[in-house]
């Protein structure tokens, strides 16, 4: 009978017993659970940041977006009111060209008198004897020429003075067209800023983009520009319907001074009635205000009245509350935060009525003053009509002093209100006919 043997040969290294294996497989475990967590937090931590970097891009280029919207918007509102301005200055150049050569007119038709002057003052000079005397026509011939003179003079510094303006007003037009092209520029900047986005083919990284760019200047800086800009323009509009207005009253004047005495009496009685006339229609404008001022006045206290009332009836609601509520017993009559919010309730409320009630009695003052405001526009309005058919009836009289016909009331409303250039002489004799002016 034979014996098999088997040879078991080992690896020449240190064998670890089973709790030292365990414990490596432990050790392991926790090791890989230390980095699954590190790399689940580092995950969590990316995730985080490119949902705030992303929220945070997107915000930014939002604010981006309406700040250039905002910039926009506001020079577009500049650019318009400029705009305005330079509307303005042109319209008010136009009319005072035409001004000016209305006044240049006037004053080359002022040598005609000046001749005839001249030429009837050398003709008395030729008496001889007795009749070579300082009478009232000479003297009012000479006190013609002196008006004469002294309205042409003031006629040529008026035309110097409105082209004085005309040049102020040109270097202010070239001031205003500039700063209208400027801001036209910068809309079409912003316009093309704000169209653009991160997916645009012609955006491209900068070498400096955040550097103020050479001869920028502050937004304080640009807006006072801005504003002086537009100041300046009414500075200079401020006067220009006055210098229009003198120009118009120096040449209105140059006529009429050289009237004679009846003619000047007749002028002042039309000035009386067109300042009558005038004063008459403010006064019932005025009146007119007034009561439709009274209508609302009066429709504001009813709307307060019925304010009151409401705010009357939830006043006693919350009295009621609170008064019901003081019925509870025992343990359960507590000044909870429902009795503090109904005690406030109800002083609010009540401050409320006292406020109302106020309003009211203000109203209803300013109501009376209205009223007693209004009799007494009605009165003078009624006075001021009388006056002007005083006026209108004396200057029917003073036609008896001319040689010519008596003017109709249609032909008188149409030189009152200086109608004659502007309505047909076919026309004036049918409205004459029918009496409807």
């Amino acid at each position: 009978m034979s014996y098999d043997e088997v040879v078991v040969l080992e690896k020449p290294l240190q064998h670890l017993g089973l709790g030292d294996w365990n414990s490596r497989v432990s050790q392991l475990r926790n090791v890989a659970e230390t980095k699954n967590d590190t790399a689940f937090q580092m995950r969590h931590d990316a995730r985080t940041l490119r949902n705030e970097t992303r929220i945070e891009a997107d915000w930014t280029n939002y604010q981006t977006n309406i700040a250039l919207s905002e910039r926009k918007a506001e020079i577009e509102r500049w650019r318009i009111t400029i705009q305005q301005m330079l509307r303005r200055i042109e319209n008010e150049m136009q009319l005072l060209r035409e001004e000016k050569a209305t006044t240049e007119r006037e004053l080359q038709a002022m040598t005609i008198p000046l001749a005839v002057i001249s030429e009837c003052l050398s003709a008395r000079d030729g008496r001889l004897g007795s009749e070579l005397t300082y009478d009232e026509a000479d003297i009012e011939l000479k006190k013609e020429l002196s008006i004469v003179e002294n309205n042409m003079k003031q006629l040529r510094d008026q035309c110097q003075g409105t082209w004085d303006k005309l040049n102020r007003l040109e270097d202010v037009h070239f001031k205003l067209s500039l700063e209208i092209t400027n801001k036209i520029e910068a809309e079409e900047v912003d316009i093309a800023q704000i169209d653009l986005n991160k997916f645009a083919a012609c955006i491209t990284f900068k070498p400096d983009p955040i550097r103020n760019p050479k001869n920028c200047v502050t937004y304080e800086a640009w807006l006072d520009h801005t504003k002086n800009i537009k100041q300046m323009a009414d500075n200079e509009l401020a006067d220009t319907y006055a210098i229009r207005e003198s120009l118009f009253v120096c040449r209105e004047k140059a006529k009429n001074i050289l009237k004679a005495q009846s003619d000047k009496t007749e002028q002042t009685l039309r000035k009386r009635i067109f300042e009558i006339q005038r004063a008459r229609n403010e006064l019932a404008w005025q009146k007119f205000k007034q009561a439709e001022e009274i209508e609302r006045v009066k429709c504001e206290i009813k709307t307060l009245e019925q304010a009151l009332l409401d705010k009357t009836n939830s006043l006693k609601l919350a009295e009621t509350r609170l008064e019901n509520r003081a019925q509870r017993s025992g343990i359960e009559l507590c000044l909870d935060e429902a009795h503090e919010k109904l005690v406030d309730e109800v002083i609010r409320l009540r401050n409320i009525r006292r406020l109302l009630n106020e309003k009211i009695d203000c109203a209803k003052t300013n109501l009376n003053s209205l009223a007693v405001h209004l009799i007494k526009l009605e009165e003078d309005l009624n006075n001021k009509q009388h006056a002007l058919m005083t006026d209108i009836r004396s200057l029917d009289l003073r036609c008896q002093l001319k040689k010519g016909p008596t003017d109709t009331q249609t032909d008188r409303n149409i030189k009152l209100v200086k109608m004659e250039d502007e309505i047909p002489n076919s026309h004036k004799e049918i409205l004459s006919s029918h009496n409807l002016l």
